[in-house]
């Protein structure tokens, strides 16, 4: 056992990866993947094929098949001479591509499915075993072949292949064994004899009760896949890029022909009685059976040996990135290359799968998972050819309908198998994938997620530069915030991380001088970070050049043309004449550009208080005070006060003073009606009478107090109203380009 565990239980460090012996195009893919597909199938069911659908619609089924999987192939293909592929086959191309959540929530599945069809391809290969010696116990045959095949596998790739190799010779000999038969004269019949179009009689299991082409065809399609097995071993080629391409689609077009010639030849050899009654009739037919018994003991061996293998590769894999609970273990290799301990985990799933005895109730679900990495593989092709990334750059080019037809095919042929498990797959598929986003997963290499997401917003772009310029229902706050010293910034953080929650925007535009763009820069980037892990997106900026007044306005004009542009400047009260005089120019600026202003005026001891009401001051407006659609410079305040309602769970107040006390009437009705059409529940309207410099020093008390803003402010008075309210305050002016009542 020491010996066994040797080297096996240390995990991978940071020094020199282990060196694995490399294998090339024929041993490495070709062989595995040919042997894959030469299957079980292949032995006993293909004349049943071709007795229910006769020559042409067995031919047909032969060729939907392989059209599917030669797709997928040649997708496949086309992304391997692209990237420079790790291990793990299918699960490493699809996490290259479109990130590690997409990979890690096919391979988790896939993994599992490939180990449970290690334990299929034992139960069929003890029943043909029974079949031939009736007398042997069918547990101790099990222990024996899976002992065999994990043993294989554990020692190294290397010796999987040398027995792969003894295994397809058993299989040329088989194929032997037919054609010499062919050559004596087996093929007695004429076509016609087994129909160009069958009967579809149905099988032994149904009493021969009838059955439907697409039936035929969902039994048949497992003997075309298979050309995962050589993709698998991509950790272990010497030239991945070249060997995956040429020798996937060579075990295609090979056992393609072997397919066709062998549905010729039965149809010729039999007749259609003996072709759907007979399961074993290809034996039978042969001109020496025990060469085809053998073909097909190998056949079903080769299949799990190759699964065994390229299973234990995926796990390694998907541990290798931390895909997993216990990854730095399960993506340990040995000294000479070896995933020991995944296969240690392979066995133990396998050997505990044994002891149920029947996995036919989820074989189903094996080749939806199977299907599944298929399909997705094609829609890796069509997002790369659709991105039309210089990155992009593939040795063997396919045209789009290539991938087109896999994907349809994989996804059709799902739902003629099993509809309702192919929906339980994807659930579990999806399921795997939100757990594995959650986690955040670190990948060691760049995706194209980043372009998908960039194509898109270009396309959505594109379509709202075509719409009205004004789009009042879809507005959100989306903040320009200049800054000089962060350390200012930091105490609005909380009001503008509550203004612009959730769907809302900061961009933090850093104002220097010459020399001091990267100590600033770096302070606005954890700024910048901190608005984002409170769920607002923001970015930071810093210019070094010009003077604040400068910047700022060229900093507006120039994102005038963004299609993504602030359409609000943020702005704290100035505390120099000279910054007062700046802030007059830049509000001026702001307007003309059609952009709103916060200017924030804190209290110094107050602050925030406790954020529980906010309190809206509208102008008296006598002697008109008819609503209409544009209620002027109170759109913005409303929309602000609103979001910090929401954010912040407070009380909300509008409050206007009125001088003429006859006016109160129609003050109140369009108070209310403002309430109304702006759908503010529970919000408290105060219609108060007298002066409102009398009035203002005594207002119900808030937490911050909204007022309007002019293009001309006085900041003496905006001070004064600061100290008479005893709180923090928001003097507001609006774009014009949003509306309360949208």
């Amino acid at each position: 056992m020491a010996k066994i565990l040797k080297g096996v239980l240390a995990p991978g460090g940071d020094g020199p990866a282990p060196e694995r012996k490399r294998f090339g195009t024929f041993g490495g893919v070709f062989t595995p993947t040919l042997l894959t597909i030469l299957g079980v199938i292949m032995y006993l069911r293909e004349g049943w094929v071709i007795g229910n659908a006769g020559i042409l619609g067995g031919l047909l089924i032969i060729s939907l098949a392989f059209l599917i999987t030669a797709c997928t192939g040649l997708s496949m293909s086309s992304i391997t001479t692209n990237i420079r592929i790790g291990s793990g086959g299918a699960y490493a191309i699809v996490s290259q591509s479109l990130g590690l959540e997409v990979g890690g929530s096919l391979g988790i599945p896939r993994y599992v499915s490939q180990a449970l069809a290690i334990t299929l391809y034992i139960f069929g290969f003890r029943e043909g075993w029974l079949w031939v010696f009736p007398g042997h116990n069918a547990f101790l045959v099990d222990i024996v072949i899976f002992l065999a095949l994990w043993g294989i596998a554990y020692k190294s790739a290397d010796l999987a292949i040398k027995t792969q190799y003894v295994i397809m010779a058993i299989i040329v000999g088989s194929l032997v064994s037919i054609a010499v038969a062919a050559a004596q004269g087996s093929m007695q019949y004429e076509v016609e004899n087994v129909g160009l179009w069958g009967t579809f009689p149905g099988s032994i299991e149904n009493a021969f009760s009838g059955t439907t082409f697409w039936i035929v065809f969902a039994v048949f399609f497992p003997a075309a896949t298979g050309i995962m097995a050589g993709a698998n071993m991509s950790g272990d080629l010497k030239d991945p890029r070249r060997s995956i391409p040429i020798g996937t689609m060579a075990a295609i077009g090979v056992s393609f022909v072997i397919y066709v010639l062998l549905a010729y030849w039965l149809a010729r050899s039999a007749t259609p009685e003996e072709l759907v009654g007979n399961y074993f009739v290809i034996i039978d037919k042969a001109a020496w059976g025990p060469p085809v018994i053998a073909g097909l003991f190998g056949a079903t061996f080769s299949s799990a040996l190759a699964s065994m293998v390229g299973a234990g590769r995926i796990l390694q894999a998907m541990g290798n990135h931390r895909i997993l609970p216990g990854s730095t273990w399960l993506g340990a290799l040995t000294t000479s290359g070896e995933p020991r301990n995944a296969m240690l985990v392979t066995g133990g799933i396998v050997f505990a799968s044994l002891l149920l005895r029947d996995l036919n109730a989820i074989a189903p679900l094996i080749t939806m998972f199977f299907l599944i990495t298929y399909a997705m593989l094609n829609v890796v092709v069509l997002i790369e050819q659709g991105l039309g990334l210089v990155s992009f750059r593939p040795l063997l080019r396919v045209p789009s309908v290539v991938p087109w037809l896999g994907l349809i095919g994989s996804v059709f042929v799902m739902f003629i198998i099993n509809p309702t498990i192919s929906l339980m797959s994807v659930a579990v598929v999806i399921g795997f994938y939100g757990w594995l986003a959650r986690r955040r997963l670190d990948a060691p290499f760049e995706d194209v997620r980043s372009g998908l997401f960039v194509a898109f917003a270009e396309w959505a772009a594109k379509k709202v530069a075509e719409m009205p310029a004004t789009q009042e229902r879809a507005w959100k706050p989306n903040l320009l915030v200049p800054v000089e010293n962060p350390n200012e910034l930091r105490g609005a953080f909380m009001l503008i991380q509550n203004i612009c929650h959730p769907k809302g925007s900061v961009k933090l535009l850093g104002i220097t001088s010459p020399g001091g763009a990267d100590g600033l820069g770096g302070r606005l980037s954890t700024l910048a970070r901190a608005f984002r892990e409170h769920g607002v997106f923001a970015s930071a900026t810093v210019v070094d050049s010009g003077t604040y007044q400068d910047i700022l306005i060229t900093g507006l004009q120039v994102l005038k043309g963004a299609f993504f542009r602030p359409n609000i400047i943020f702005l704290p009260l100035p505390e120099s004449d000279d910054r007062e005089a700046i802030y007059k120019k830049i509000i001026r600026s702001a307007t003309t550009l059609k952009l709103g202003v916060l200017l924030h005026a804190p209290h110094p001891v107050a602050r925030l208080g406790q954020r529980q009401a906010v309190n809206v001051w509208i102008r008296d407006r006598s002697p008109d005070w008819r609503l209409r659609w544009d209620i002027g410079n109170l759109d913005l305040s409303i929309l602000t006060a609103y979001k910090l309602k929401l954010n912040w769970g407070a009380h909300l107040r509008l409050i206007t003073v009125i001088e003429n006390e006859h006016e109160e009437h129609n003050a109140r009705k369009f108070m209310s009606q403002v309430m109304d059409l702006a759908r503010l529940p529970s919000t408290e309207v105060i219609v108060a009478r007298g002066a409102f410099n009398n009035y203002v020093a005594d207002p119900p008390q808030a937490d911050l107090n909204i007022f309007g803003l002019t293009a001309d402010p006085d900041f003496a008075s905006i001070r004064r109203l600061v100290g008479e309210t005893s709180s923090s305050c928001l003097f507001i002016l609006d774009s014009g380009e949003e509306s309360a009542l949208a």
